[in-house]
């Protein structure tokens, strides 16, 4: 897609995305400081209140905080559907998707029920009022192509995701009894493999080529790739209804499709960034390609537990799973985003308002200097956290600050470049003003 082929002119005020993007660096600071807190008890098992609390702190608090705030920025850009009432909308699910994560986050971390209780409410609020919003806006679409497609079975795995979790909070908070670790094995496949990962699809065939200046996706896979992966997904979700023998066929077969669908995407995306058709050095390339090797490298992770039962009966390998594929994965993939949309919209938004010679040059408005050097922050998080699962001491702790260096640098780094913003915007104003007198 070229950037004629933009619906710019739909696009919502800059404080519809911005309240997302600037709160999801406040949870990376949260995780850290919950894992230096938690100390050897957060690794003693993927099972432990405090990894629990943990992870929902990363996959909730940053990842779905972000995906959300994109989304709604990206529908009518990208897909030419506007949310109506952008900045109502925004509201009614920052606010109390902010809240119910946080209190989620510490029902789980400190095994506490009314806090669980509290964030279902707020959390089923949150994300039906997104959902509403997302589906709403793509039906009215005026044209529907893969991205469009992609993203609503991303929508379509986000409610899975959403009831699965409420019903798992439910047991949690003993308001019913279900069987806990199947249902979770569920949520996290649909939230990770499904919305985490048709998402990044979807928006992927779109803005790698327009960003990073790559060839197109291969049609074939942009079209079959989502759609291949939600069927598998369906696939395997339904073997536990099936007896042993044939439940572990379809779960190793529908498993396997998965990890290639991943895979091709993976290698896809990498080929094209190879390809690309300026050579310079780019931080957001960087980051991509660190989240595309981390997912091949939890896709040969999970390969090489199919084939020794060593493997899948240690403690580490769930631990090591998910680490790759949260933060190696999912986390390099959207910060690289980040770092291309929000100069992005800055520029656009203060383009509309000030003489072109005034507006800064998208490099002025994140400098590469600050962009690479989170770039190395996340570059030492991923092998710290994953030496941790081996050696606790001290490697532990070095990951907890890795982590919280990446939330503070990616603060600051947003922060910035608000502030080019509000600079940008006073500035029109003041001239506006005087041009009435």
């Amino acid at each position: 897609m070229s950037m004629a082929a933009l619906s710019l002119e739909q696009a919502p005020p800059i404080s519809v995305p911005f309240r997302f993007f600037l709160s999801a660096p406040l949870f990376l600071l949260l995780a850290a400081t919950a894992w230096l807190l938690a100390g050897s008890d957060a690794l003693a098992s993927r099972w432990t209140p405090a990894m629990l609390g943990i992870t929902h702190l990363l996959t909730l608090g940053f990842m779905a905080m972000i995906m959300c705030g994109a989304m709604l920025q990206l529908l009518p850009v990208l897909a030419g559907a506007p949310v109506p009432h952008p900045r109502l909308v925004a509201w009614l699910i920052h606010l109390p998707l902010l809240g119910g994560t946080l209190l989620l986050a510490y029902g789980l971390y400190f095994y506490a029920a009314l806090p669980l209780k509290l964030a279902m409410l707020l959390l089923a609020f949150a994300l039906a009022a997104f959902l509403l919003a997302a589906i709403y806006s793509l039906a009215r679409a005026p044209a529907r192509n893969d991205s469009t497609r992609a993203m609503l079975l991303a929508l379509a795995a986000l409610t899975l995701t959403l009831g699965l979790g409420l019903l798992l909070a439910a047991g949690v908070a003993n308001l019913a009894t279900i069987p806990v670790l199947s249902l979770t094995a569920l949520h996290a496949a649909w939230g990770l493999l499904g919305w985490t990962a048709l998402l990044v699809a979807g928006v992927a065939y779109q803005v790698v080529p327009m960003f990073q200046l790559t060839p197109a996706y291969p049609r074939l896979a942009t079209r079959w790739l989502a759609a291949s992966l939600f069927v598998l997904l369906l696939l395997w979700s339904a073997h536990p209804l099936l007896p042993d023998d044939a439940a572990s066929l379809l779960a190793r077969l529908a498993g396997m499709g998965i990890a290639v669908c991943l895979g091709v995407f993976a290698i896809l995306t990498l080929h094209l960034q190879f390809k690309r058709k300026r050579r310079v050095a780019d931080v957001t390339r960087q980051f991509w390609q660190l989240g595309m090797a981390s997912l091949l490298a939890a896709i040969v992770l999970w390969l090489g537990a199919q084939a020794s039962t060593a493997i899948a009966a240690s403690a580490a390998f769930p631990l090591v799973l998910g680490m790759l594929f949260i933060l190696g994965f999912a986390l390099s993939v959207i910060i690289g985003m980040l770092y291309k949309i929000v100069p992005f919209l800055i520029w656009f938004h203060l383009q509309s308002i000030l003489p072109a010679k005034q507006v800064p040059h998208m490099k002025e408005i994140i400098a590469d200097s600050g962009a690479r050097w989170h770039l190395r922050a996340h570059l030492l998080c991923l092998p710290l956290f994953l030496l941790s699962t081996l050696w606790l001491q001290p490697w532990m702790y070095a990951a907890g600050a890795a982590l919280m260096l990446n939330g503070i640098l990616l603060l600051g780094n947003l922060y910035r470049a608000l502030r080019r913003y509000l600079r940008g915007a006073s500035l029109a104003a003041a001239s506006s003003a005087a041009g009435k007198q």
